[in-house]
C-alpha cells in the first residue's frame, strides 16, 4: 500500500515515514526544492520504498494536481503535515493563513479531480490551536475538548504571529471538514485529524540538530545553550506531547476505523520551564553548573495549574499511553549532546 505524506522533511513528518517505512508502507513524500528531496532520501539510507517530490508552493491551489496524476493510481492514503509553522512573519495573512487554507483545500481537490475512487483515507496534521481559546488558558473551571474551536476570526487572528498560525490550523481544519461533508457522494476517502499541543522530543536525525532547533524543541535547546544564569520564568506553562506518539497517532488514524471522522486530540499534561531544568540537573550530572538550577519546588509537572486539556477519548480511541515527561526530555537532550560530542 503506497502512502503520501506532504511536507515529508517536517520535524513531525519525519517521524511518520521512519514509523510507515518500518510497517513496510512505500511511501511518497514532497518537499519544496530538490535538495530538501535529495537529503532526506539519503538520510533514510535510499530505502527502496521511499521516494520524494517536489511540491514547490502549496499555496497555489493546483500544487498537488501533478502529484495525483502521476501517482493517482497507486496511493491509497494521504497524511496532509505540510502547513507553515514559525513566527517570525511580518504579513500573517500572506505567509500562514493562505498556505495553510490552500495547501489543504488544494490536495483534497486534486484527489477529487485525478484520484476520488483511490483515495481511502485522508489524515490531516491540525493543531490544539485549532482548539484552543486564549482567554480560557488560566481558568481552572474550563476544559479544552475536541468539540471545540479556536474562536478568532480570520481578521482578529492577524493580530500577531502566535495568534495567526493558531487560528491558521483551525481554518485549514474547518476547510478541510467541510470539503469531506460536502463531497461524500464525490470521494471515496474518511477524514481524520490530528490535534497535538507542544511537541516535543528527539528528531529522526542527529543531522538535523542545529544551533537553533525548530520551534518546539527550541523550548529545550535553548536552555542547553543559554548558560546557567538565564532567567528562570515558572509562569511559561504549557501542554506537551511526544512527537512519536503524535507519528503513532497518524499511522493509527488511517489503520483504524474507529477514527473515522475524529479529532485526534494529543497531550500529556502541564509543564513549565522549571520542570525541564528539574529534568536536566537530575538526569544529567554533566549539565550542573552549566544550565539554571531555578527553585526546583517550581516544577509543575502533574499539576492542575490551568483549563485541562481533555484527550480521554482520544486515548480511548488509540489505545496506548502515550511517552512520559522525564523521558521525551531525556531523549531530546541526549541526541543534542551526542551530536555536539558530549553524550
Amino acid at each position: 500500500m503506497s502512502v503520501f505524506v506532504t511536507g515529508a522533511t517536517g520535524y513531525i513528518a519525519q517521524h511518520i515515514v521512519q514509523e510507515l517505512l518500518k510497517q513496510n508502507y512505500k511511501v511518497i513524500g514532497s518537499a519544496r526544492s530538490q535538495v530538501k528531496c535529495d537529503n532526506l532520501i539519503k538520510n533514510f539510507g535510499y530505502n527502496k520504498n521511499f521516494s520524494m517530490v517536489v511540491v514547490p508552493d502549496i499555496s497555489e491551489l493546483s500544487a498537488f494536481d501533478e502529484v495525483f496524476q502521476k501517482y493517482g493510481d497507486e496511493l491509497k492514503i494521504v497524511l496532509h503535515t505540510a502547513s507553515p509553522f514559525h513566527f517570525d512573519v511580518k504579513d500573517v495573512k500572506k505567509e500562514l493563513l493562505i498556505p495553510a487554507c490552500n495547501g489543504t483545500l488544494g490536495i483534497l481537490e486534486s484527489i477529487k479531480k485525478y484520484a476520488p475512487d483511490k483515495i481511502e483515507r485522508v489524515v490531516v496534521t491540525s493543531s490544539f490551536g485549532a482548539i484552543i481559546d486564549f482567554t480560557k488558558l488560566d481558568d481552572k473551571s474550563f476544559t479544552f475538548d475536541e468539540t471545540l474551536w479556536n474562536p478568532d476570526t480570520w481578521e482578529s487572528c492577524q493580530s500577531n504571529p502566535v495568534s495567526g498560525y493558531c487560528a491558521s490550523k483551525k481554518f485549514a481544519e474547518q476547510a478541510a471538514w467541510d470539503f469531506w461533508k460536502q463531497n461524500k457522494d464525490v470521494v471515496k476517502f474518511k477524514l481524520s485529524t490530528v490535534n497535538p499541543v507542544h511537541v516535543f522530543g528527539p528528531q529522526v536525525f542527529d543531522s538535523d540538530i542545529k544551533e537553533t532547533m525548530n520551534c518546539s524543541c527550541e523550548v529545550i535547546n535553548s536552555i542547553l545553550k543559554g548558560g546557567p544564569d538565564i532567567p528562570v520564568n515558572p509562569n511559561s506553562r504549557n501542554q506537551f506531547i511526544d512527537v512519536r506518539d503524535i507519528a503513532r497517532a497518524h499511522l493509527l488514524a488511517f489503520q483504524r476505523e474507529n477514527t473515522i471522522g475524529k479529532r485526534l486530540v494529543l497531550s500529556c499534561g502541564d509543564f513549565n520551564q522549571q520542570d525541564i531544568i528539574n529534568v536536566l540537573n537530575t538526569d544529567f550530572p554533566s549539565l550542573r553548573g552549566k544550565v539554571p538550577a531555578g527553585n526546583p519546588e517550581n516544577g509543575i509537572l502533574g499539576t492542575h495549574t490551568g483549563a485541562i486539556v481533555d484527550c480521554s477519548k482520544t486515548k480511548e480511541i488509540l489505545g496506548f499511553e502515550f511517552i512520559d515527561f522525564k523521558k521525551t526530555v531525556d531523549d531530546t537532550v541526549e541526541q543534542v549532546l551526542r551530536a555536539h560530542g558530549e553524550f
